[in-house]
C-alpha cells in the first residue's frame, strides 16, 4: 500500500533564513486556481491589496476592505499547498494603534489560516510590527513606494532617486528589521539604494522595481502574464495571456454567431 507524503508548507522563519543564501521567488495571487498553478515554483504568495486595482477596477488600493482581503486569502490558501501565503493588511486596518492592528491581523490569520501578514510603513510602524511579532504574528514589512500612502506621496513615484532621501529610507529599513519583521518589500526604489539596504539589514529584501541584487523578487502575477491593461515599466512580461484570452473569446463569439457552437460531439442526444 502506497503512503502519500503530506506537503509541508514553507514558513516565515524559513524565508528569513534565506537571507544571502538563495534568491526568494514570489508572486501575488488572488484566486485558488492561479495559486495552485504558481505553488510549485514560488517560495511565497502574496495576497496583495493590489487585487483592488487588478480584479475590482479601483484606481488605487485605498478602498479595499478587510473582508475582501480575507475572502481572497481563503481562496489562495485553498489553492496553494506548499508556498507560504502572506496577506496584506488593507488601508485603515492597522494604522490606528498596535492593538487595532493585532485585532485585525489575528482575524486574518484565524480566518484564512495564512502564515503571515504584510503592512506598509517604516519607522512609524515599528512599534506595531514589534507588538504583532511579540504576540505570534509574523510580519512582512513594506517600504519605499507604499501605495496606501499615495495621496501623501503625490503619485506612484520612484523612491531614493536623490541621495538626500536615502537616510530616511535606510532608517525605515533598519527600524522594521529591528522590530521583528521577517522580511521587507522594497518597492519602486533606485537600484543603488536597494543594494545598500540589502547589505545593511539582516532580513531578506524582496524587490519590486528595485534591484536584481535584492534577496528575492515579487511581481503582480497579472502584470508578468501580460494580463494587465497598465503594466509598470520595470515589469518584464513573461507571457501574453491577455492576448490569448482575447483570441479565444473572439473565436467563441464567431462560433456562436455562425451556429457552430456547441459542436455535435459536445451535445447530448435524447435516449429512448
Amino acid at each position: 500500500m502506497s503512503v502519500q507524503k503530506a506537503v509541508r508548507r514553507i514558513t516565515a522563519p524559513e524565508i528569513a533564513a534565506r537571507k544571502g543564501v538563495e534568491p526568494i521567488v514570489s508572486l501575488t495571487a488572488y484566486h485558488a486556481h492561479t495559486a495552485a498553478i504558481a505553488d510549485p515554483f514560488v517560495d511565497f504568495l502574496l495576497v496583495g491589496d493590489s487585487l483592488g486595482m487588478v480584479m475590482h477596477g479601483y484606481e488605487t488600493t485605498l478602498p479595499v476592505p478587510l473582508d475582501l482581503m480575507i475572502m481572497h486569502g481563503k481562496a489562495v490558501m485553498r489553492g496553494a499547498k506548499r508556498a507560504l501565503v502572506v496577506v496584506d493588511m488593507p488601508f485603515g486596518s492597522y494604522e490606528e494603534s498596535p492593538q487595532v492592528a493585532f485585532r485585525n491581523a489575528a482575524r486574518i490569520i484565524k480566518e484564512t489560516e495564512c502564515g503571515a501578514v504584510k503592512l506598509e510603513g517604516g519607522q512609524r510602524m515599528a512599534e506595531t510590527i514589534h507588538y504583532l511579532t511579540e504576540r505570534g504574528i509574523p510580519v512582512m514589512a513594506h517600504i519605499g513606494l507604499t501605495p496606501q500612502s499615495i495621496n501623501v506621496l503625490g503619485g506612484f513615484k520612484t523612491q531614493g532617486r536623490t541621495r538626500d532621501q536615502w537616510q530616511l529610507i535606510e532608517e525605515d529599513a533598519r527600524a522594521v528589521a529591528g522590530a521583528g519583521a521577517f522580511s521587507v518589500v522594497l518597492e519602486a526604489m533606485a537600484s543603488p539604494l536597494a543594494d545598500r539596504l540589502t547589505k545593511a539589514v539582516p532580513i531578506p529584501t524582496i524587490g519590486i522595481g528595485a534591484s536584481a541584487n535584492c534577496d528575492g523578487q515579487i511581481l503582480v502575477m497579472e502584470d508578468m502574464l501580460g494580463l494587465s491593461p497598465r503594466v509598470p515599466k520595470f515589469v518584464r512580461e513573461f507571457g501574453k495571456v491577455g492576448k490569448a484570452i482575447e483570441r479565444a473569446i473572439k473565436l467563441y463569439a464567431q462560433d456562436v454567431r455562425s451556429r457552430e457552437f456547441p459542436a455535435p460531439e459536445h451535445t447530448y442526444d435524447v435516449k429512448d
